[in-house]
This record gives structure tokens, C-alpha cells and sequence, in this order.
């Protein structure tokens, strides 16, 4: 502090000068500030855009000063931490969180010694980060891009101020071959970077920076040689925080809005690097041996997040200026490191249910955490409506994790999650079981994966050279269905050494395949390929192919090394376990049932159920994608000079459900002929959309879309059009929608059951024949738990492989759910209702097995009632309604005929007047016309009821040759009065050989029908060949007993000979067949 002297001689003129200069600088900033003004007024605009560039500038204000007091205050804490650590320790200033670690945590060390070393070290470390900018990074900038040609680092100074570890703590306790350090790191650098480009006058930099995380490094493998350690393996953990403090044009980052977005977007780049699952690998020994596993080994395990509901948020939405109190419009953003998922929006709800799921790859337990954020879904910025974290110990220690959470961070209400560890197995005996509870598990919006590849990429040798003299630049594509994963390009040679690792996700793995593309990334080409069944893991040993792939389409020596290793994902324990956390507002750990316990008589249970009026009102669209045409040719080769095609298949959405066609390869007029079928309701605004994409490798090209109001479809029952595609310059798509409304009349369903089974495409499932809904109105006398507690119950519904789940009542033997589903019925007479009741922890309550031949014998297909549940209690039961519509279709190209045409005579067929169907090729419907209009006719049910009916039973089959389709069509409907050659009654089914060749080109056979004489079938097959060829085969017909499945030879029922050659295959016909023994067919 400078003392102030008396007026000295001259003084005075010294001083005055200085007042004035003083003055007239303040003068000049006035001026200044009023300048935006000025212009304002000088371009005629509005007081608001000079006050909206103030209230920038204040925000910009705010934001710099806090950011720079916020360095002042990192940098005091590093220059003395001892100091401050004492104050802390006294109760001053500083509170606990923002000590070092060592302080809170007593495993965690000081590292003194290492600091003063980092500090030593650092002005070299800046002059190596100096020459790496200018001389590497600079030139690979101005290369990028011709508008950065002038591009430039004026200046490279990371400061004095160091890197500092503020704690490290060490585990050595997990693997013998492996040291684990955690490095508590903080850097609050005052680092000045600046950046020029001199073409556009742009300069922007970075002065000041903070940077706080904990970095585990991991010394793994120890070797007995010298340096000990094969590598070192760097990431966080958690994603780290970062704080920047821009200079320059990039001042403007430092608005409110644009700084967490720009200090975001950094950390994402950060993350993609350095954040779990993403690891640096630094080898410190020549050839180090399985990198690619070190840098992505197998994970921990797989944590399946059931992001269920949330109730009592914070309302956001706010009107008249705050006295209108509105909701919001939540939705979730669920992160592990850079794994990072978010959920549907929830429109005007505080109380949201979203029922999503998803999983994630763990690695480090403890350490890795769950995080979900809540926001208000706004056209602006979104609003903060609260947080919680978990650390995956807690799933790991529990197994299934299922409770409400409490939000954090200022945020108000609670989180509903069901956390599952899946732990991963190496053999696949549990496969099964895997499948069929994920069968059970209703997730949005994928399938629950049953396992996990890792796909270790190694290398590849003697790669063909597409350009002589020339090495390529490899890089190799894989896929599994949807995704795709790419490796980094290997430059200048043909055996290119990748060292990459990729996981993917496997819903069905017996089913599944992985495509592998090698491509020269300068032109795209192929330089081989390769399919591999992923069943091929299933039988190897420990689920791992480790070996050479020799490439297809590729040199004759040219061959890929891979390590492919699969793990099944299978929960270990179906308990659910509740931690001890806040209950919810109103609830307590004891609350069980309204009568449970208690001496107030229970009102009378209802005698029926009590849906509500839009029960049972659904619809089936059923969408029949034919073809279309004059699409877009994507696939263009050599730079688009030589012109190809394009594989085309397409995506329909309706209502939630989504299907995908199959790929038509290299065709620009593709035919599908598929089938879907969706359960549909009265909903405005719901559409028909179709999607048509272009198959690639990588990504999918898209060639149009077009959709259909469901309204018009509903409104007009059946639509058959060419829609023309939109978003591209040509093509149209041929699709036919109906609208099937259930009908109650069982009397339909043998003629619906034929008319199914002759339409079916050979792409398409078998189509539905009913649809069943069921009301699950609410149960009775369930059993109690352990200690006489009340249960927590739901109900698991399916129906072949569709399963549906009931929400979960909460402390009760008297459930009410009233919940309604439905379900579409492929076959009824041999199809049921499966029904359990489950404790929420998994723990049976009672099942019921309804067939539902009981619905087809009841008064209008319904059962209105209580069902007695098994495995239960004495007197627990369950209250249903559930009834079948039978779904009629008139627009499926066969038609009843009731009366001749004008003019002509009725005939009348043998043995008595019988219904006639007709059946137009593809489905038409049209009058007759040449070639593909042309209709035939088809007698439905015994066109030949004369026929005598021989010992052995009848074959009742309909053949015929489409012509469209080039396709000879078998259709085996059923068998009646089959003759039992035992005591036992058969279990029957039919094979079928296409004569003279006795192969498995040839032969189709039907599934077996349990233990019965008149067996239903109705299954169509199909042979590809020309008419001429089917008009010389012979087509024998054998039904047998399928009588065990240790005996390879099954006791014959019977046989029919037909002789094609003989018969008139242009006409659709359902004929009655007897049966011959061997001896006497012919």
C-alpha cells in the first residue's frame, strides 16, 4: 500500500493531466457502450434487439466471472492444500466435498513424491505438447479442409501450473496378474492456447482450464522381464468434469446455453477416448500378445435397466405468468459412462410410465453407476426435474434391484427401476431357459438379448490388389442384422493388422449370423467377405472360434484371423431384493391390504367381470406387401459411372409394431408378397407407414416413404392401391390393408382355417384365425408368503410365444387389476391361455391352463367367470372374461358362390348341394381378364363326399401350380377316421415326397398331431420349379404315427399316390383322398 504525499511543487499540472486523461477514457467507453444503440437506431430497429444484446452481454458477464473466480479458488486450494485442508478441519471455508480425496477416504494415499516430480517434469511436457501441435496437428488441420489452408497455432503455452494427483489409491487384492490404480487427478491449468486463420481473420484460444476425475491405470500383464509391466491401460471411470475459459471469436461459447453445450460436446470427445467402455492402451513391450483383449476385454457382466414410471415430479409447465399451474412433459436420459439411452417423451404427466428397457456392458465393480436424468421436454431448453446414481455393487451384491429411488439434486419425486445382473456364462446349457424367460419379458424398444459376441479382429493376409502395383488401404465392416461396426483403415498393405475388438448384442443366437465385409477405403470395393452362423459358437469349445477365415469373393490365398467368443447372459437369481431406502410419501414398510386382517366384513365379490365398453371392440389390420417399382439404383460403382441396382426391402409401422421385409437382391422392381397382421384400436392420428431402404453394408440407403391414415382403412375395410413414394424422385409401392372385425360365430372358423392356408405366402407367418381378449378383472385368496405375509402379486398371460404382463399389485391376497389383452390365435381347436400368478419376487401363486376349444363350444365363443387357479391355495381363484372372434376375411381372393350367373344353369356337384369358394391368383378380386386375372374356382369342403371311405381313413389335401409364382402348391388340410394299429391312439402326421427323387429337396413334412384319429393341419408347401417339370413328378403322400422319438422309423398310416400328369393343376381344389397300405398304392 503506497502512502499518499502533500501536492509537491509541479505536482498540480501532473495530476490535472491525468484527471482529464482519466476522464475522457471513461468518456470513451460511455461512447462505446452506446454505440450498439446508435446502429440500432441507425437500422430502424426495435428497443428489443438492443436489449436482448444486453442481456447476452450480462449472461456473458456472469458466466466469466464465475468461471474465473472458480479457477481462483481451484488454484489457492492446489498452491497450499495443507493450509486449507487444516482450515476445512477448523470449520472454515471450505466445505467436505471439495477437500482431496485423501482427506475423506482413508485407502486413498498421498502422492506428494509424484506431484513434484509431475512439476518438474512439466515445462518439458509443454514443449512436447508444443511440437506435437504445430508440427503434427497444424498440418493435418490445413489438410482437412481447403478453407483451413491457413490455419495456424500463434501461440503454445501450457503454463506453470501442473497436473496435480490428488490421492491415489491401489488394488491389489483382485488379480494376482494385474495392479489397479485410482489416480484422483485434478488440473487447473493456466494453459493459453490461441488459434488463427488468417483468410477469415478469425482468432479464438483457450485460456485457463480445470479438469477433475479419477483415472484408474491398470499394469497388466506382469512379465518376468524386464520393464515387469507388458502395458499400462488408461480411462475413467466416470466421465470426468471440465471447465474451459475461452478467448477470442470463441468467447461467444462462454453464453449461458452455448458453454455447457460447448464444455459437453468436448467431453464427448473426451469420453470416446478415455471414458468405460473406451480404454488408451500403451504397449511397453514389443509384439505385445492380445492387445485387442486388453483393450476391450470381456465384460463383468450385463446390467438389464427396467426403467418403469416415476410419480410426483416437479411441474415446469407454467401459464399466465405463473398463476396457471400445468405438468410436464418428462422423459429420461439413462447413462453408464458413454453408454447413453433416452427414453419416449411422456406428454402432460407427473406421474409418467415409460416400461422401457435396456442394458448395458459393466466392467468395473464397484466403480461404474448407473445415472438417470429427468427433463421437462421443452421447444427451447429443456428443464431439470431431478437425478440418482447407483453404483452397480449394490445390483451386483443383490442381483435384481427393484424399488423407487428418490430424485436428487433439487429435483422432487421418485424413480421406479428394476436393475437385473446378468452374469455371463461360457456354455450354452442355459440357452434355453434364457430364451424362454426373455420370451415372457415385454421390452421397448428391443428385444432382451439372451447373449453377447466380442469379435476380436486380429488380422488378415495376401489381400488381392484391385489396381496393379498398388496396395490397398483395408478396413472391415461387421454386422449383425442391424448394427454395424467399422475398424480403423490400415494404409498401403495387403496384410493389414487391425487389433480391434467389437461386442454386439445377440437376440437368438442360434439363428443369427455375422457378416464381414473387407473394403479398400480409398474406392469402397470389396476385397472379400464372410458369413459366419453364430451356431457354430453354440457346439465349439467355450463358446470361442479362434482361427483363420479363409474370405469369399476374394485372392485364392486371401484369409482373415478372428476371435470370435460368445457369452450366454443368464440371471442368477429370480428374488427381487429392497433395500432399505425412503418409502414413499404416504406408505410404509408394513402396509399390506385394505382387509387384511381386519374385522370389516369384505363387500360380495362380483359373480362377473367388469370391463369397460371399449373391451373387446379391437381390430386386425392385416397388410399385404406385394411389390414395387421403378425404384432408385443406389448401388453405383466406379464413381457412379457404371450404373447398378439397388437390394431393396421395406419397414411397416402400425400402432407400435414395426416389421421388416426381406432383401430383394439387386432388383429396382422387387416382389415381397409378405403378410403382417396388427392388433389395432380406435386411436386418431394413427398411420400405416412403410419405409422402402436400399441394403448396404454399412448404412441402409433410403428410397421413399408413403403411409395410409388407419382412419380410411377402418372407414373403407379394404384398400388395394399403388402409393406413390415420397422424398425421392421416383417409385411406387403396391400394398393391400383390410380391416378383419372379430365375429363370434365358431360356425366359421373350419372355412376360415382352409381359406388361411391357401392365401399364406411362403414368406409370411401363418395367418391368425381368431383373436382372443382377455379381461383379468382381479383374483382371490391367494396364498400368503413366508411369515404370513401379504404378497405383492401380477399375472404372467401368453399364448404361444406372445406374453403379456400385468402391473403388480402391491401387498394383497385380493388383487384388482383390471387390465385387459388380446391375442392373435393361429389356431384355436389346439391352442390355450396360459395364466400364472407370480409374487413380484418371482415365487408361484397358482396357475390356469384354459384350452380354448372350451371358448369354441360356448354360448357366442365367451367365458364369463371365476377360474379355480392350480398350484395355489385351496380356495384361490381368478375372475376373467375372455372371448374369441373369428376373423372372416372378404377380400382374400376366395369367395362363396350361392347361385349360378344369369343365363346359366346351376350344377348342382355329386353326393348333394355343397358352398363353392373361388380363388383368384394372388388374391384378385377382379372380374375375368387375361393372363393374372384369371380366377379359379375352388370346391370348399367335400367336393368329393361320394367317394367311399377306405379301412385305413382319408387324406383330405388341395394341389395346385401358381403361375405368378412358378411354385407347385401343396396344401394338406387334415385326415379323418385314421385307423389305429395299436392300442394306442397315434400321434399322426403327414410326409410328403415329390417322385422320382427321394431327397430333402423334395421332401416337406407337416408337425404332429397328439393323440388323435381326425387330425387338423392346414399347412401349405411349396417346390420351385416350372410347370412342365411339376406336370412329370408324382407326389406321394404318407401319413405316419410318429411313435417315439428314439425310433428312427415311424409306423405308416397310409399312403395316397397322385399322378400330376393327371391332374388339372390351373384348379384350386380341396379333394378327399382314401388311403392305401404300400402294398396296394399306386
Amino acid at each position: 500500500m503506497e502512502q499518499r504525499e502533500g501536492p509537491g511543487p509541479g505536482s498540480g499540472s501532473g495530476s490535472g493531466s491525468g484527471e482529464a486523461l482519466a476522464a475522457l477514457a471513461a468518456f470513451g467507453k460511455l461512447l462505446l457502450s452506446l454505440a450498439p444503440v446508435y446502429v440500432a437506431g441507425r437500422l430502424g430497429l426495435s428497443l428489443g434487439f438492443v436489449l436482448l444484446g444486453l442481456a447476452l452481454y450480462a449472461g456473458w458477464r456472469a458466466a466469466r466471472r464465475g468461471k474465473e473466480r472458480s479457477l481462483r479458488a481451484a488454484r489457492r486450494l492446489l498452491q497450499d492444500e495443507e493450509r486449507h485442508v487444516s482450515a476445512a478441519a477448523a470449520g472454515l471455508y471450505l466445505s467436505a466435498r471439495e477437500l482431496p480425496a485423501w482427506v475423506s477416504f482413508p485407502d486413498v494415499e498421498k502422492a506428494e513424491w509424484l506431484n513434484k516430480i509431475l512439476a518438474q517434469a512439466w515445462p518439458f511436457f509443454g514443449q512436447y505438447m508444443e511440437k506435437l501441435l504445430v508440427e503434427n496437428i497444424a498440418p493435418m488441420i490445413r489438410a482437412s479442409n481447403t478453407h483451413l489452408q491457413t490455419f495456424a497455432f500463434t501461440k503454445v503455452d501450457m503454463g506453470e501450473k501442473p497436473l496435480r494427483v490428488m490421492g491415489v489409491n491401489v488394488h491389489t487384492g483382485q488379480n494376482k496378474k494385474q495392479i489397479l490404480l485410482d489416480l484422483t487427478i485434478s488440473y487447473v491449468g493456466d494453459v493459453h492456447i490461441d488459434v488463427e486463420v488468417k483468410k477469415f481473420f478469425c482468432k479464438a484460444g483457450v485460456k485457463g482450464m480445470q479438469l477433475h476425475g479419477v483415472l484408474r491405470i491398470i499394469l497388466e500383464p506382469l512379465i518376468g522381464d524386464i520393464p515387469i509391466v507388458g502395458a499400462l491401460t488408461m480411462f475413467f471411470i466416470r466421465r470426468p468434469t471440465l471447465d474451459i475459459n475461452w478467448t477470442g471469436m470463441t468467447n461467444l461459447l462462454d453464453i449461458p446455453g452455448l458453454s455447457s453445450l460447448s464444455d459437453s460436446m468436448i467431453m464427448d470427445s473426451i469420453a470416446a477416448f478415455l471414458v468405460l467402455p473406451n480404454r488408451l492402451l500403451v504397449p511397453l513391450v514389443p509384439d505385445l500378445h492380445d492387445a485387442a483383449q486388453l483393450r476391450s476385454p470381456l465384460p463383468r457382466g450385463i446390467v438389464r435397466v427396467h426403467l418403469r414410471e416415476a410419480r410426483d415430479l416437479q411441474s415446469k409447465d407454467k401459464y399466465v405468468k405463473g398463476l396457471i399451474e400445468g405438468k410436464s412433459d418428462p422423459y429420461a436420459l439413462v447413462r453408464v459412462g458413454t453408454q447413453v439411452f433416452t427414453s419416449r417423451v411422456i406428454d402432460e404427466s407427473l406421474n409418467p410410465a415409460w416400461n422401457e428397457t435396456y442394458e448395458f456392458v459393466v466392467h468395473e465393480v464397484p466403480g461404474q453407476e448407473l445415472e438417470v436424468e429427468l427433463f421437462d421436454k421443452d421447444p427451447d431448453q429443456d428443464d431439470f426435474l431431478g437425478r440418482m446414481k447407483l453404483d452397480f455393487g449394490e445390483v451386483l451384491q443383490a442381483r435384481v434391484l427393484e424399488e423407487w429411488f428418490p430424485l436428487q439434486d433439487g429435483g422432487r419425486g421418485q424413480l421406479h427401476l428394476r436393475l437385473e445382473w446378468l452374469k455371463l456364462l461360457s456354455d450354452a446349457s442355459k440357452l434355453e431357459q434364457v430364451l424362454q424367460r426373455n420370451r415372457g419379458i415385454s421390452s421397448k424398444p428391443e428385444a432382451p438379448s439372451a447373449a453377447i459376441l466380442v469379435v476380436y479382429l486380429d488380422r488378415a493376409q495376401e489381400l488381392p490388389l484391385k489396381k496393379p502395383g498398388k496396395e490397398p488401404n483395408p478396413m472391415v465392416q461387421l454386422s449383425v442384422q442391424d448394427v454395424t461396426r467399422e475398424s480403423r483403415v490400415v494404409y498401403n498393405t495387403s496384410n493389414p493388422v487391425w487389433d480391434d475388438a467389437f461386442r454386439f448384442f445377440l437376440q437368438d443366437p442360434a439363428n443369427q449370423d455375422i457378416d464381414i465385409q473387407v473394403k479398400d477405403d480409398t474406392r469402397q470395393t470389396s476385397l472379400g467377405s464372410l458369413s459366419v452362423r453364430l451356431s457354430r459358437l453354440l457346439g465349439a469349445e467355450d463358446l470361442t472360434l479362434d482361427q483363420w477365415f479363409q474370405l469369399e469373393n476374394s485372392g485364392p490365398g486371401s484369409r482373415i484371423y478372428m476371435k470370435l467368443v460368445m457369452r450366454i447372459l443368464f440371471l442368477d437369481a429370480p428374488e427381487v431384493c429392497n433395500t432399505a431406502r425412503p418409502c414413499a410419501p404416504g406408505q410404509s414398510d408394513g402396509e399390506t391390504s385394505t382387509f387384511a386382517g381386519s374385522s370389516v366384513d369384505m363387500p360380495p365379490r362380483p359373480s362377473q367381470a367388469s370391463p369397460d365398453a371399449q373391451f373387446g371392440t379391437e381390430s386386425v389390420i392385416r397388410i399385404h406387401l406385394l411389390e414395387a417399382e421403378n425404384l432408385i439404383a443406389k448401388d453405383n460403382f466406379m464413381g457412379g459411372m457404371i450404373r447398378g441396382k439397388s437390394d431393396p426391402y421395406a419397414k411397416v409401422r402400425l400402432g407400435g409394431q414395426s416389421f421388416r421385409s426381406h432383401v430383394v437382391k439387386e432388383e429396382l422392381s422387387p416382389r415381397w408378397n409378405e403378410v403382417y397382421e396388427v392388433i389395432v384400436n380406435e386411436i386418431p392420428g394413427q398411420e400405416v407407414e412403410f419405409d422402402i431402404y436400399d441394403k448396404d453394408v454399412d448404412k441402409d440407403d433410403f428410397l421413399g416413404r408413403c403411409k395410409i391414415a388407419l382412419k380410411r382403412v377402418l372407414s373403407s375395410r379394404f384398400i388395394d392401391e399403388w402409393l406413390p413414394l415420397e422424398d425421392v424422385k421416383s417409385g411406387r409401392l403396391h400394398v393391400r390393408l383390410e380391416c378383419l372385425a372379430p365375429t363370434p360365430n365358431g360356425a366359421e372358423l373350419e372355412q376360415v382355417l382352409m381359406v388361411n392356408s391357401l392365401t399364406q405366402t411362403q414368406r409370411s407367418a401363418e395367418l391368425s384365425s381368431a383373436l382372443l381378449s382377455v379381461f383379468l378383472d382381479r383374483a382371490a385368496d391367494l396364498p400368503l408368503r413366508k411369515g404370513s405375509k401379504a404378497p405383492s402379486p401380477y399375472v404372467s398371460l401368453s399364448v404361444r410365444n406372445v406374453s403379456y404382463k400385468s402391473k403388480t399389485a402391491t401387498s394383497t391376497s385380493e388383487p384388482i387389476w383390471d387390465e385387459a389383452f388380446s391375442f392373435l390365435v393361429k389356431r384355436p381347436h389346439v391352442e390355450s391361455l396360459e395364466l400364472q400368478v407370480k409374487d413380484e419376487g418371482g415365487q408361484g401363486l397358482g396357475s390356469l391352463s384354459l384350452p380354448l376349444t372350451q371358448l369354441l363350444a360356448a354360448e357366442t365363443l365367451t367365458l364369463d367367470r371365476w377360474f379355480p387357479l392350480s398350484r395355489a391355495g385351496p380356495g384361490s381363484q381368478v375372475l376373467l372374461r375372455v372371448q374369441l372372434g373369428i376373423l372372416v376375411s372378404q377380400h382374400a381372393g376366395v369367395e362363396p358362390r350361392s347361385a349360378p350367373s344369369a343365363g346359366a344353369e346351376a350344377e348342382s356337384p355329386p353326393g348333394g348341394a355343397e358352398p363353392e369358394l373361388y380363388v383368384g391368383e394372388d388374391g384378385d378380386r377382379g372380374g375375368p381378364g387375361p393372363g393374372q386375372e384369371l380366377r379359379q374356382r375352388l370346391t370348399h369342403a367335400d367336393s368329393n363326399s361320394e367317394l367311399v371311405e377306405g379301412p385305413l381313413g382319408q387324406l383330405q389335401l388341395t394341389v395346385w401350380y401358381h403361375t405368378d409364382e412358378r411354385k407347385l402348391v401343396v396344401v394338406v388340410h387334415s385326415c379323418r377316421k385314421l385307423r389305429a394299429s395299436s392300442k394306442d391312439i397315434p400321434d399322426p402326421y403327414v410326409s410328403l415326397t415329390l417322385l422320382p427323387d427321394k431327397n430333402r429337396v423334395t421332401k416337406r413334412k407337416t408337425t404332429v398331431r397328439k393323440r388323435t384319429l381326425n387330425p387338423e393341419f392346414n399347412e401349405r408347401f411349396e417346390w420351385d420349379l416350372p410347370l412342365e417339370e411339376a406336370a412329370r413328378r408324382k407326389l406321394e403322400a404318407c401319413v405316419k404315427n410318429s411313435v417315439s422319438f428314439m425310433s428312427r422309423e415311424k409306423e405308416p398310416l397310409g399312403k395316397v399316390h397322385l399322378d400330376l400328369s393327371r391332374m388339372d393343376l390351373a384348379q384350386v381344389k380341396a379333394k378327399w383322398h382314401n388311403l392305401k397300405d404300400d402294398r396296394s398304392s399306386s
